[in-house]
């Protein structure tokens, strides 16, 4: 028991040393006749680019929940494997009772719960969404009862959140039903991520286990799913381990291409890696509002696949790809030297590489590579 409460203590010893900026900040809800108390972390640099918009998070259980939820989201963010985002937490604290109140009859919130999911939907979300720089993209994070109530906003025609991080839930009868039958008819693209640990109630390992079996089993491309049964931990310290898996399964498509997939999914192509690299960001653009620039990493996996494959036809746009998203470097005109000393046109070949000696060096792409390059193609050739 000493070491999860140690990796916390740790854990929340540098998410205080963050540069992401922490603002507390009290609402005064109608419809909950009173006020609130909410958290609020805004990305590091937040305030000197106006222009930058940003996914929210809205973490329920706030006053225990929130630093470990906020702490990931910066750590990620940091290393670009998911977009910074804005976290807002919502202080429970003797609240939650009341807050998740629902029906016995039909398992749907009822007096204060119906007056909790009305505050989220027609005044906190308006209000951040007002006050602060966001995106349409919104994930919802929730543990025990406020990970059964999250699944309220799914249940929605047009779902509030995009992404639901469901960590251990006390699930109402009902939502075993409700949430298979919801996320099967969505047109909408949903993230969903389930978790529980082994030492969780025997109610909520299995009604977690039913909930995990419906999901998979459904056949739609519009949720992106995945669930996780950790072995170790209790059902307080669960968060710990879910928060950084529910961040990567969620952010996948916006992470770097990592050694996994550019040997399972790359190299295993039948088409054309460039267009997988364009359908990569232009998933981005769609799924998180992003306009994302192609990270360097990404096209020395796709340069890295071509040469393997020997498919030096594709050089050719990956080349134009990369002038437009690094116009003053060397890297558009060496893929598209490549792509004329592999496919016959030698002399070209030459000239790209020496008309490149101007532009910057990036990414192992030198002058000297450049020019020992045309050297070579001369000497061959006898330019």
């Amino acid at each position: 028991m000493k070491q999860p409460i140690i990796f916390l203590l740790a854990f929340f010893c540098i998410t205080n040393t963050f540069d992401a900026q922490v603002k507390y900040e009290t609402f005064e809800s109608s419809k909950l006749g009173e006020t609130r108390e909410l958290k609020i972390q805004l990305p590091r640099g937040y305030n000197s680019n106006e222009d930058k918009n940003y996914p929210l998070f809205i973490v329920f259980d706030g006053d225990y929940l929130f630093e470990a939820v906020a702490g990931n989201v910066d750590y990620y963010s940091y290393w670009e494997d998911m977009p910074e985002a804005i976290v807002v937490g919502i202080n429970q604290l003797e609240k939650r009772f009341d807050d998740c109140l629902y029906s016995e009859q039909n398992s749907l919130p009822i007096e204060t719960g119906a007056s909790f999911y009305e505050f989220i939907g027609m005044e906190l979300i308006p209000y951040i969404e007002k006050t602060y720089r966001t995106e349409n993209f919104r994930v919802a994070v929730g543990h025990g009862e406020t990970a059964n109530f999250i699944n309220y906003f799914l249940l929605k025609q047009q779902p509030l959140f995009q992404g639901y991080m469901v960590i251990s839930p006390e699930l109402a009868p009902n939502m075993l039903d409700y949430i298979p039958e919801q996320l099967g008819k969505l047109e909408s693209k949903i993230f969903y991520y389930l978790a529980n640990t082994t030492n969780d109630s025997r109610s909520i390992k299995k009604m977690t286990a039913a909930l995990n079996a419906d999901i998979s089993a459904l056949d739609t491309k519009n949720i992106f799913y995945n669930f996780d049964s950790f072995e170790s931990g209790s059902h307080y310290s669960v968060p710990a381990h879910a928060i950084p898996k529910a961040l990567e399964s969620i952010f996948y498509v916006f992470q770097p291409i990592s050694k996994k997939e550019y040997k399972e999914v790359i190299l295993e192509l039948d088409g054309s890696p460039v267009e997988y690299l364009q359908e990569k960001y232009k998933m981005i653009k769609e799924l998180f509002g992003i306009e994302k620039q192609i990270l360097i990493n990404d096209f020395k996996a796709i340069s890295a696949a071509i040469e393997k494959h020997e498919d030096f036809e594709y050089y050719e746009a990956l080349g134009k790809m990369a002038r437009k998203e690094y116009p003053d470097t060397l890297l558009g005109n060496y893929y598209l030297a490549r792509f004329y000393e592999e496919t016959g046109e030698p002399k070209k070949a030459m000239r790209t590489y020496q008309s490149a000696y101007m532009l910057d060096e990036i990414a192992g792409v030198t002058k000297d590579l450049m020019i020992e390059k045309a050297d070579l193609i001369k000497e061959d050739f006898g330019y």
